[in-house]
């Protein structure tokens, strides 16, 4: 059975004193809080990423980078290597999402490459992928979401699929307040597993956590992790105002129960 995961994505927002009040206050109410079957993430701004995950201590928050850079070492100044984030215990680094593939033109090779470094270092990569309103309009959905998979995980090889997150985020979904249905996520959902045990077989395929990413919120979430293929949600506005950011880990813990 797969965890349900609530991650949330700060993107350029908060400070270093607002990182801490936020982690702090977090880790204390999950304290509180049976939370077997759920892993809760913060993807903070790189500056506060090792504030964040001390702010975590020992409760069940983990922190995430909201990206990596493709190379491994060297003169690339401002890039922030999977090794320097291994060495910072980041587990999780979100890859591919569509703001940095839309504002700096990242490719399908450039996010393999940084897949492949992430996965080099034990890291797990949080992979977006997902269609524009133009492309879901024109009925191209399935064959964007086909693209980038093969773009993403051309020759990688997974030992067991627990090291791989992936996250369909309908980009006409993202900060206008419009999400999918849960039948429109579930049927994305359902194909990117799909195309995933095609490629490496049913087992794997089960064990990738698959996550929605659309402006899900309290009023939301209950229904689309209750779909069978979605395993939680990369969380945008929402996740920065803790008390919807709590709301949603309480309707996961729910859930968590159920299954």
């Amino acid at each position: 059975m797969r965890d349900i995961i609530v991650a949330g994505n700060w993107k350029m927002n908060k400070d270093h004193l607002l990182t801490v009040d936020f982690c702090v206050s977090l880790a204390l109410d999950l304290q509180k809080r049976r939370t077997d079957g759920l892993k809760v993430i913060v993807a903070a701004p790189y500056p506060f990423l090792d504030a964040a995950r001390g702010a975590f201590g020992d409760s069940v928050g983990m922190v995430a980078a909201q990206d990596v850079s493709a190379h491994t070492e060297g003169a690339y100044t401002g890039e922030v290597s999977a090794y320097m984030l291994a060495s910072l215990q980041i587990p999780y680094s979100i890859i591919g999402h569509s703001e940095r593939r839309q504002y700096h033109h990242e490719n399908g090779e450039e996010i393999r490459q940084k897949l492949i470094r992430l996965l080099e270092n034990e890291r797990i990569p949080i992979l977006c992928i997902g269609e524009t309103l133009k492309e879901r309009e024109e009925g191209l959905t399935n064959k964007v979401l086909e693209t980038q998979l093969q773009e993403a995980l051309k020759d990688i090889a997974l030992e067991d699929g627990r090291e791989l997150y992936i996250a369909y985020e309908p980009v006409w979904a993202i900060g206008t307040g419009k999400t999918a249905t849960a039948d429109q996520a579930q049927e994305a959902h359902a194909f990117i597993r799909g195309w995933l045990k095609g490629g490496y077989g049913a087992e794997i395929a089960q064990n990738i956590h698959l996550l929605y990413g659309g402006s899900m919120k309290p009023q939301n979430i209950a229904e689309l992790i209750a779909q069978p293929d979605i395993d939680g949600g990369l969380i945008g506005g929402a996740s920065l105002i803790y008390e919807d950011f709590l709301a949603m880990i309480d309707t996961a813990i729910i859930q968590a129960k159920t299954e």
